[in-house]
């Protein structure tokens, strides 16, 4: 059999009289007259199917159940007095759940900085991040399983039919193995370390950044000799390290000191000649907590 449901008011009544210990001065505080507040508990009661108060024509006291619901009907009444503001403040955005997904990238550099900002701004907005490559969250974006997400792409292709603000630009460096010649090379030699062999994240959870550092190599007459494909850059570099080959990553995986590994920057004329990529915040569905995180990172990067 399911529980009587009891209306607030009755619970509002009965902490009255628990705290009072005086039917009178109960119906005093209540702004009511005595016998429809006696009449109120004896209704509780009945409902409950137990004896809340011991009463003499003296002293009101309570009995074991209602010494143990008088903090609980109590909890229960401020909660839902607080009700209406937790309303509003979903409603404005302040208050509520907020699914994000990143790339590796936005995790080593920019991502720890705007997650402890935002909520030291809403402090009652709880934050899901989850890791992820573009492929993946746009797959993510249209099942509504995040809100938004961090992605990697070359400048022009952000996620077509996706709302977004673009975050961040920057090169691509060229990740080295530490014993080998070009890591302490004053200057990297071009075309000759296109004939490198390559570590290199797979086409399809890049595909635009793929086909830039493709577009390089056959401008210069050369094919991209890939060793080894990975999808994280965490696990590219750690194969680099491992001396598979070369691979070129977004400037900001600088951040990820790996031992063994050495980043180099292509100057020179030639450094107009390697890709440039770009960081998007990408959204399909509005929400009041999504678009105070929009406006909070427009705002950062002003």
């Amino acid at each position: 059999m399911s529980e009587p449901i009891v209306e607030l008011r009755l619970w509002r009544q009965f902490l009255a009289v628990a705290e009072e210990l005086h039917f009178g001065r109960a119906a005093q505080r209540l702004h009511m007259t005595q016998p429809p507040l006696t009449q109120a508990i004896a209704q509780l009661e009945r409902l409950l199917g137990v004896q809340l108060f011991e009463r003499t024509k003296r002293s009101v006291k309570l009995t074991a159940a209602g010494e143990a619901l008088a903090p609980q009907a109590r909890e229960l009444l401020a909660r839902a007095q607080s009700l209406p503001a937790h309303a509003r403040a979903a409603a404005g955005g302040e208050l509520g759940r907020l699914r994000l997904a990143f790339v590796s990238t936005v995790g080593f550099t920019l991502l720890p900085q705007w997650v402890r900002a935002f909520r030291a701004q809403y402090p009652q907005m709880q934050l899901e991040l989850v890791e992820a490559t573009g492929d993946v969250q746009l797959d993510a974006l249209e099942r509504g399983d995040i809100d938004a997400g961090f992605m990697l792409h070359s400048p022009g292709f952000a996620p077509a039919g996706l709302q977004h603000v673009r975050i961040a630009s920057e090169s691509l460096v060229l990740a080295v193995p530490q014993q080998h010649p070009l890591a302490h090379s004053t200057r990297l030699p071009w075309p000759g370390l296109l004939d490198e062999p390559l570590v290199m994240f797979p086409r399809r959870i890049l595909p635009s950044l793929h086909d830039a550092v493709f577009g390089m190599y056959h401008a210069a007459n050369r094919a991209p000799r890939i060793e080894q494909e990975a999808i994280q850059m965490q696990t590219i570099v750690n194969l680099v390290s491992a001396g598979l080959g070369l691979a070129w990553v977004p400037d900001s995986v600088r951040q990820f000191q790996r031992s063994g590994v050495v980043y180099r920057q292509l100057g020179g004329k030639r450094a107009a000649d390697v890709p440039q990529c770009e960081t998007t915040l990408a959204w399909s569905r509005e929400s009041p907590a999504l678009q105070r995180f929009v406006e909070f990172a427009q705002a950062r990067l002003r």
